[in-house]
């Protein structure tokens, strides 16, 4: 993935500075783009701030520890999450998994090989080397926010492409009309919740075959659900 993961950012999340800035500079080296966070709490902040592809936590934090953490990322999306921790024990590292947890990495761990696991989840997670989404007709590739169905490009609006994004990387997830109003709009939008219904309607029409992915959950919000 070398060279081809600049569009990627990483969330880190611990309350060890030398383990943070160790991460910052390992993973920017890469091309990264690194978001910070000492705590739980912040990095749950964080993670609905920037819209990491990735997050790494550690387990034992003040404030809000990781594995809490990783509940609440999990309840709203499918971003990747890996643990990092000193805790080695095969029963701490079940309960990573529990939570929903894509990798386990053990403290301490070689800069390179934490490299790898990453990568490998970036892949599993994103389609490939070049970061494609293919979901039935629907084809993503987010380095050029290009979109098309069956081959034929889509012109989206950056709102619509921001909508659709966020819809894919919650697949198969529930989500909200609020909990849509303010991942894709932000914290101080003034705007209602038909804002969020006139742009589905919207993307679902130039989506054309591939608009029926989008489904409607009936009294609460709106799901993406591929027929793969």
């Amino acid at each position: 993935m070398e060279n081809e993961n600049k569009p990627y950012k990483i969330l880190a999340v611990d309350d060890d500075t030398r383990i943070r800035l160790l991460l910052t500079t390992v993973l920017e080296s890469r091309g990264y783009t690194v978001v910070t966070a000492e705590n739980g709490q912040d990095g749950l902040t964080a993670f609905k701030r920037e819209k990491p592809h990735l997050v790494i936590l550690d387990i034992m934090m003040p404030v809000m520890d990781g594995l809490t953490c990783a509940r609440e990322i999990r309840a709203v999306s499918s971003c990747p999450v890996m643990m990092l921790t000193a805790k080695g024990e095969e029963y701490d590292q079940v309960e990573g998994f529990d939570t929903g947890a894509d990798d386990y990495v053990v403290k301490p761990f070689a800069p390179m090989v934490l490299i790898s696991r990453i990568e490998a989840l970036l892949r599993r997670a994103y389609g490939g080397q070049n970061g494609k989404k293919l979901y039935g007709a629907l084809s993503l590739l987010p380095e050029g926010r290009e979109v098309s169905v069956g081959g034929e490009s889509i012109d989206l609006s950056r709102k619509e492409y921001d909508l659709l994004t966020y819809l894919i990387d919650n697949h198969h997830i529930s989500l909200s009309r609020d909990q849509i109003l303010e991942a894709v709009w932000g914290y101080d939008y003034l705007g209602s919740e038909n804002t969020v219904d006139t742009h589905i309607n919207r993307l679902r029409n130039k989506l054309k075959s591939a608009g029926d992915y989008i489904a409607t959950v009936r009294g609460f919000g709106y799901k993406f659900d591929p027929k793969e």
